[in-house]
């Protein structure tokens, strides 16, 4: 039995829907095979890290209280630093999430009456608290650091005189995020992020650039470190968890800068020395073998689903045939009705709570009622397949993840189907 004719007959999507979606697949096979080819590259990448660390069995067993010479906790340390080729790494359970992950670096590393610029507009809307923009009294300009902002270029370009002008030597950070967040923009090239880095220090040599890489880990065959990084930040239920860390984050750099985040995670003198693993080794290097593989499906399902939606007429970024910088998927809407039915088709497609139906809600940390769409395993993973957007215009659903290319299909060809019949 085919796909088709299984959808068809489980789901009830319209023979058309899924005879659009057999035809859309077989034109993108070329494009498939340009993401087997850098998940291959990114597999043997992570492969020899394992073994240039002397990876045992032994480390995936975890420790308890202090976690002083956890073998697995550090082990892990060097891989990612090996793979981001960086001298140090920070990979931690007790990073709570991406968000956290990205505010050490800010705390770590700034000090009052330090500058930090954010040299690729307004940081995600989780970082308001963050910086500050809310009146947090936790935030860093409570603490006395001075933010200053360089907006992207109307059509969602860097604007390097902007940041020619802006970055000077008083600036201690200049932080890019990769990822576009939940701004209707194409998330930035490895191209783009080396130009963006190179302004900064031609501005100011010795600005410390940090990258928010969330989302982008493995798209490419090389990371905003290998262009010139100097530190970098990301969570583990997104992409480098490959679906098996329970939770977590990490940072990577130059090594003073680490040990520097690391005491703010902690505390000054201990640092990375403890922190117990408490048996999440085994998930946390288990997932980060499998990242480049799961990161690829993740791929092709966003790809697939960029163009069906493009065949029904929709406005998708990145389009089905542009070059990607990370997994998420955004489609335009211009209705708040099809944005709800987007979210709530893609999770009737969850193999985790498909029975629920998402409605929007007040989300700490969002300005706007946020609806999210996430049957996972582990609860608010982002490298598997999940979809959520603000309700605001133009009403653009923002989908990320997917473990299996196959499941990502389905969903997709459920949205689609569900759309359609709701305007016939």
């Amino acid at each position: 039995m085919t796909f088709e004719e299984i959808i068809h007959q489980q789901y009830g999507i319209d023979e058309e829907v899924c005879r659009m979606g057999t035809l859309v697949e077989e034109s993108l096979q070329n494009r498939f095979r340009e993401i087997d080819e850098i998940r291959d590259f990114n597999q043997i990448k992570v492969l020899k890290a394992m073994q240039n660390a002397g990876l045992a069995e032994r480390h995936l067993h975890g420790t308890t209280g202090y976690g002083y010479d956890d073998d697995g906790r550090d082990a892990l340390d060097k891989i990612y630093a090996d793979v981001f080729d960086t001298e140090d790494a920070l990979v931690r359970s007790q990073i709570v999430c991406g968000t956290h992950a990205i505010a050490l670096c800010y705390y770590g590393i700034l000090r009052p009456g330090d500058e930090v610029v954010a040299v690729t507009g307004k940081p995600y809307d989780t970082f308001d608290n963050v910086i500050g923009f809310d009146g947090n009294s936790s935030s860093i300009l409570a603490y006395g650091i001075k933010y200053r902002q360089v907006d992207l270029l109307p059509d969602g370009s860097p604007d390097y005189e902007g940041i020619a002008a802006t970055v000077t030597e008083n600036t201690k950070m200049a932080v890019i995020q990769r990822s576009r967040g939940y701004d209707y923009r194409e998330s930035f090239t490895m191209a783009e992020i080396g130009k963006i880095i190179a302004a900064v220090k031609e501005a100011s040599p010795d600005t410390i650039v940090m990258v928010d890489n969330c989302y982008g880990e493995f798209v490419d065959t090389t990371e905003p470190t290998n262009v010139g990084a100097d530190i970098m930040a990301g969570s583990l239920i997104k992409n480098p968890g490959g679906g098996l860390a329970k939770t977590g984050g990490y940072i990577v750099g130059r090594k003073e800068l680490v040990k520097l985040c690391a005491e703010r995670l902690t505390v000054p003198g201990l640092g990375a020395h403890v922190g117990a693993s408490i048996g999440n080794n085994r998930d946390m290097i288990q997932g980060f073998y499998m990242a480049p593989h799961i990161t690829s499906e993740s791929l092709k399902g966003a790809v697939f689903t960029s163009a069906v939606f493009e065949r029904l007429g929709f406005e998708t970024s990145p389009a089905s045939d542009s070059l990607r910088s990370d997994i998420v998927q955004a489609i335009k809407f211009n209705d708040p009705a099809k944005l709800i039915k987007f979210c709530k088709a893609i999770q009737m497609a969850a193999p985790v709570d498909s029975f629920v139906s998402p409605e929007p809600w007040d989300m700490p940390g969002y300005n706007d009622p946020v609806i999210m769409a996430a049957g996972a395993f582990i609860q608010g993973s982002s490298i598997e397949l999940s979809a959520d957007g603000p309700i605001r215009p133009p009403y653009i659903a923002y989908m990320q993840g997917g473990l299996t290319y196959a499941n990502v299909k389905l969903a997709a060809l459920i949205a689609a189907d569900q759309i359609i019949k709701e305007g016939n």
